[in-house]
């Protein structure tokens, strides 16, 4: 009995000793990051952007692998199925890692587990829109009118199931108003309208909205984090009238389960390092978004917490995707 406790008590330290001397020369080769959306969209910059900081500390190639298809589920499938080895990161975001668990009844992948978060990138809120003639000024004011003229106030987003559509959802249920959905086949389409007023109000990507905002085309009533954001410092939080309300798109890297926590832990240093980088830090800002540097055993909680929130959002709004 004592011996088989011995070698097994041996057993535990000699793996410990084989990961730590892995975990000193990883990583060794180059790393494939997986963005399970298109080239050019924001997921694709932001691990681009950190990527190649990534490169610049460990002197290999982080190669970015863009898997689409069925929104983000092709490319997260991809990365659960990977080798476990330290070598295939995914970026996660809401959608694929929060959302997604809600919105299809049959997935096939669980965002816990099936993948070992490794550190968090960056976060970009929302901005509430609205056409330059529409006539509340304020969030207050948009929820009065909506409240005086229930369903007759349409807004837009950039598809069923969508980030805007969640934010919307989420205001609808905290403010107690009913407001009408209009989807769109993306934000493009979508601002057609909002400017022209017949679907004049709209929750965006900070990210996409601004460049709306700065020329004067849309209006902006208010920003969906827990502070008012850098690129626009005048315009209120949605929270300052709606306490406990906020949305954010948030990206981070996650690697397969059973990668070893050396690699995971090292990696997680190496991603710290990388967005505190200045360059990075303004490359993440000019697109309205901020870094993240949350400590790696509190990931795992905000993506459980993020699931619930969502999933109370997408069940009491009747939310469905086909």
């Amino acid at each position: 009995m004592f011996n088989r406790i011995l070698a097994a008590a041996l057993a535990v330290v000699v793996t410990g000793f084989a990961a730590s001397a892995v975990a000193q020369d990883y990583p060794s080769r180059s790393v494939i990051v997986i963005v399970p959306q298109p080239p050019g969209g924001g997921t694709d910059i932001i691990s681009r952007i950190v990527g190649q900081q990534l490169s610049k500390q460990t002197k290999q190639t982080f190669v970015i692998d863009n898997r689409t298809g069925a929104g983000t589920i092709v490319g997260t499938v991809a990365a659960a199925n990977a080798q476990p080895d330290g070598y295939t990161l995914l970026t996660g975001l809401n959608a694929n890692m929060a959302v997604n668990s809600s919105l299809y009844e049959k997935l096939a992948y669980d965002p816990i587990r099936d993948f070992t978060p490794v550190g968090m990138m960056a976060e970009f809120p929302f901005v509430l829109v609205v056409s330059k003639d529409f006539p509340a000024k304020t969030v207050k004011e948009l929820i009065d009118m909506a409240k005086a003229k229930p369903g007759e106030i349409n807004v837009a987003s950039a598809g069923n199931g969508s980030g805007q559509h969640l934010s919307l959802e989420l205001f609808k249920l905290m403010t107690g108003t009913n407001l009408t959905h209009v989807p769109y086949r993306g934000a493009a389409p979508a601002y057609s309208d909002v400017i022209s007023g017949r679907t004049p109000v709209f929750f965006d990507n900070l990210s996409s909205g601004l460049g709306q905002i700065k020329s004067g085309t849309v209006r902006a009533l208010a920003v969906t984090g827990k502070e008012r954001s850098p690129s626009l410092p005048d315009v209120p939080t949605v929270a300052e009238t709606v306490p406990g309300f906020q949305n954010y798109v948030w990206f981070g890297f996650w690697a397969p389960k059973k990668t070893p926590q050396a690699l995971v832990e090292k990696m997680h240093e190496e991603i710290k390092k990388a967005v505190a980088d200045p360059d990075v830090q303004k490359r993440i800002a000019a697109d309205a978004g901020v870094t993240m540097n949350t400590p790696l055993a509190e990931i795992e909680p905000m993506v459980k917490a993020e699931i619930a929130k969502w999933s109370d959002v997408v069940k009491k709004a009747n939310i469905k995707i086909e």
